[in-house]
């Protein structure tokens, strides 16, 4: 028993929620509550099918239909944000990470995976640290590339992706989920949020090739302040199964200085589950 034991003590794997951080959560009445006013401030007002969902499940009903975006080679990369834990569920990331707050933080969903010690390890500074939240090694983020028809250069929000000449343009994001190592030979964020004028389009050239088949649905924007109220942005999402492994001192040094703006994690959406919110592809 005592040789069990110190097994169990030194394995050099670990879950990757193996030194998160517990907070207290808000009941399940509280997330009840927000999905029935979020159905009660949409039902019969025609809006158009949300975002996050499950992407291992593509049912819906919603019948709000429009044409998907162009690829993304023919669009603008406008923006690109992340969110501290997974909005949507699926993959490699279907463990529920709690209610959280009730105003999406320490909620959403997290990588199923396991990480070892070293990449476990803390790191020697705060990563991303505001006042709802901060980022460790382990956790789980979903990166947001929002592309857009308008002619456009990337830059901070969503206000990005309009123009003066197009205020509904089509949007489409390509989403990729990441897990935060402390390790330098994981992938590179600065690398991986890297864009240039390819073929007259601003595009993010490193977006993952190698995470699965995206699933490609319609949807909305997301964010926690769409927990009540619907979204009426039309989204065309392509969300990758697989999460990827990225080196948690090029998020510190990208959060530091980029052309987003972008200092800390956002929070999450609720999962949408009301299959009137959901499209049918």
């Amino acid at each position: 028993m005592k040789k069990y034991l110190l097994l169990l003590c030194t394995t050099s794997i670990l879950p990757f929620s193996a030194f998160a951080l517990h907070h207290e959560s808000v009941s399940n009445q509280v997330i009840e509550a927000q999905r029935a006013e979020l159905q009660k401030n949409t039902i019969g007002k025609g809006f158009g099918p949300q975002s996050p969902r499950d992407i291992d499940d593509l049912s819906g009903i919603n019948q709000q239909l429009f044409s998907a975006a162009p690829s993304a080679s023919k669009m603008n990369l406008c923006n690109i944000h992340f969110h501290k834990n997974a909005e949507h569920k699926g993959g490699e990331f279907t463990q529920y990470a709690g209610n959280g707050s009730g105003d999406g933080y320490s909620s959403g969903y997290q990588y199923t995976g396991l990480l070892t010690k070293d990449e476990l390890s803390p790191t020697n500074n705060a990563v991303g640290k505001n006042s709802h939240s901060e980022l460790f090694p382990g956790d789980t983020i979903e990166v947001h590339y929002v592309y857009s028809s308008a002619q456009v250069t990337p830059g901070p929000t969503l206000g990005a992706c309009l123009s003066d000449s197009i205020k509904n343009p089509e949007l489409r994001v390509e989403s990729q989920v990441l897990v935060l190592v402390n390790d330098k030979s994981a992938l590179n964020f600065i690398e991986l949020t890297k864009n240039v004028n390819k073929g007259g389009y601003q595009q993010a050239i490193n977006i993952p090739s190698n995470s699965g088949s995206p699933v490609q649905y319609k949807g909305s924007t997301t964010g926690p302040s769409y927990n009540e109220v619907g979204s009426p942005y039309q989204v065309t999402w392509n969300v990758r199964p697989e999460v990827l492994k990225v080196d948690i001192s090029t998020v510190d040094t990208w959060l530091q200085n980029n052309i987003y703006n972008e200092d800390h994690a956002h929070g999450v959406r609720n999962l949408v589950i009301n299959p009137a919110l959901l499209s049918a592809n």
